[in-house]
Order: structure tokens, then C-alpha cells, then sequence
């Protein structure tokens, strides 16, 4: 019997690759997406058009943040960052940080876990090209595994071992991208931008998307979904 995992599935770029390779690792996902009240709904739409696609049960979990607030994805008062130089994106923690977001988004994979027996826990978490988010280092996800083992009847009284996958973990952009392909995640619907422009198109102007154009040219790849005027 094939082991079980819960993929964090946002609709994005690197949870969707991380999803497709943990399929291709033979595992048996579960994928689950957070309906944070995030100001790029459009990725909730991604994660279930990505979830169909890979034919894989997908849960989603409501949740406000945006009642906690404190970055620019979930408080619309505060703008999100565009047309940064790419020196200032390795720079600090950027205000398109969500307090503790992989925290929660990872217990409530945790919690899930417990449900459907799965003892791996996928996320595409990424320390490499800018990043810059303190909850994506490997030293949270050790501490997180420490967590689930204490703090779960499955892992303090069952002996269960969980293990968080981050495949992408050490891969830069570029490599996400080749990742992409070789595991055939389907990178035509996946959603990063940060600031949804009409018509469902990325503004090409923010972190994620300077980023990830950035990967996808680097890879030798033109990348699938449509940005706001010119390609970029």
C-alpha cells in the first residue's frame, strides 16, 4: 500500500510542482489549499483547477488571517511591493509575509494527516532566490517535524513519524521550473502573482512574479499564464 501525504496545495507555481512530485514519489495525496482571505483569491481557483487536473481529493480549509492582518496580502491598506531592484528582494523579510502562515497552513496539514493516516507532509517551501520568509528555512521545518511528534496522539502515543517533504527546498527558480516539467505539473494553471489584474492576469510587477518570470527565462522557458500588458 502506498504511503500517504497531505500536499499544501496553493495553486501556485512551487506548491504545485512539490504536489506533482510527491505523486511521482508514489505517495498517495491528499491535497489541501487555505482560503486565508488572501487578496489573490484567483490562486483558490488555481488549487482546485490543479487538484482536478491531477485527480487527486482535495480539501479546503477556511480561515481568517486577514482578522490578524500585518502583511500586504491580507490587509488591502498596505501595498504590495512592485518593480523592487532584485538586489532589495534577498534583502529583508518583505511585507507580503504572512505571520506564521506555513505555521498553520502546515498544523492544519498536520491535522489532516491525523484523519486520513498520512504520515508525510509536503510543502513547496523554497530557500533559495529571495524568499526572504523566515518559514522556509529547513531549520522551521525540522522544528515543525519536533512539533508533529509531540504534539499528536499519531506521533506521542502511536509512534507515528512525520516527515515534512520539501522538494524545492534548495532548488532557485530555474530549477523549480525544470523540476515543473519533468514531473508534468501542469504550470499552465498555477497562479503566483501578488496583485490580480483584470481579466485574470498577472501584473508582472511584484516579488512573485519578477521571480518567477525570472526562473522561467533562466530555464529557457516561456512561462504559460497571461500578464498584463506587454509579456514581460
Amino acid at each position: 500500500m502506498a504511503e500517504r501525504a497531505v500536499s499544501l496545495l496553493s495553486g501556485g507555481l512551487d506548491s504545485t510542482t512539490a504536489t506533482c512530485w510527491a505523486l511521482r514519489q508514489g505517495l498517495e495525496v491528499t491535497a489541501l489549499s487555505v482560503d486565508y482571505r488572501q487578496r489573490q483569491r484567483v490562486e483558490l481557483d488555481r488549487a482546485r483547477a490543479v487538484a482536478a487536473r491531477l485527480g487527486v481529493p482535495h480539501r479546503v480549509v477556511r480561515l481568517d488571517l486577514a482578522a490578524i492582518g500585518g502583511s500586504a496580502l491580507t490587509d488591502a491598506a498596505l501595498e504590495v511591493p512592485k518593480d523592487r531592484p532584485e538586489a532589495d528582494l534577498a534583502r529583508d523579510v518583505p511585507v507580503t509575509y504572512v505571520p506564521a502562515r506555513n505555521t498553520v497552513l502546515l498544523a492544519l496539514a498536520l491535522g489532516l494527516a491525523e484523519v486520513t493516516g498520512a504520515s508525510k507532509l509536503v510543502i513547496g517551501a523554497n530557500a533559495v532566490d529571495y524568499s526572504g520568509y523566515p518559514d522556509c528555512r529547513p531549520a522551521f521545518l525540522r522544528a515543525f517535524e519536533a512539533v508533529a511528534a509531540a504534539g499528536t496522539r499519531a506521533g506521542a502515543e502511536q509512534g507515528v513519524r512525520f516527515e515534512v517533504l520539501a522538494p524545492l527546498l534548495d532548488l532557485t527558480k530555474a530549477g523549480i521550473v525544470r523540476l515543473a516539467r519533468e514531473v508534468g505539473a501542469p504550470l499552465e494553471l498555477t497562479w503566483t502573482c501578488y496583485d490580480p489584474q483584470p481579466g485574470e492576469r498577472a501584473c508582472g510587477r511584484c516579488d512573485a512574479c519578477q521571480l518567477r518570470l525570472k526562473g522561467f527565462r533562466e530555464a529557457g522557458e516561456r512561462d504559460p499564464v497571461p500578464y498584463a500588458g506587454a509579456d514581460p
